[in-house]
């Protein structure tokens, strides 16, 4: 693993690597090919940040699938601003369809539940959720999050799609604020 990384002000340590990530993606693809094994589900995956982890994800998942993209924002800087802006919307029918939210982090769950919200009034057949990573401590909703690669403390990640005011999604690794 690398070392220590400068992002803007601020310098982030190797946290987790890139072996680590592989594993919790498959992980993560065995469960969901298991569980949706007799659906078509869409992959709702939600960008920026998820753009790494879907398609590890999606070359993992061997079902019949289709993959959508959803574009929404609740980080200004290393905190959550409490607040979502949906940017890009879907553009295709999803009612009756299984859905799996694709989410590089659940922090808060801010994001998760408007999603969940929005998904809701689409009428579709099922909502499920995967994650690389998930705060536990910091997920105080009420949504179940079905598929996650890995549990971490509530410290601010760079790496692997996550960003710190738009840096250092390329890393490939996942760094933590030193």
């Amino acid at each position: 693993m690398s070392e220590l990384v400068t992002i803007k002000d601020k310098q982030f340590k190797p946290y987790i690597t890139q072996q680590q990530l592989s594993e919790a993606v498959k992980k993560v693809a065995d469960a969901i090919n298991k569980d949706l094994q007799k659906e078509l589900p869409v992959f709702l995956v939600v960008l920026n940040g998820s753009f790494m982890f879907a398609a590890d994800l999606l070359k993992e998942v061997t079902i019949p699938c289709k993959i959508s993209f959803i574009k929404v924002a609740s980080y200004h800087g290393t905190k959550s601003s409490g607040t979502v802006t949906e940017l890009i919307g879907l553009s295709e029918d999803i009612s009756g369809r299984s859905v799996v939210i694709v989410e590089d982090i659940v922090d808060t769950g801010v994001t998760l539940e408007k999603l969940v919200a929005v998904l809701q009034r689409k009428n579709v057949k099922q909502i499920k959720v995967a994650t690389a990573l998930m705060k536990p401590d910091s997920y105080k909703k009420e949504f179940k999050v079905d598929y996650c690669g890995i549990k971490i403390p509530n410290d601010f990640v760079i790496g692997y799609g996550l960003d710190y005011d738009g840096l250092g999604r390329n890393l490939k690794e996942i760094y933590v604020l030193a």
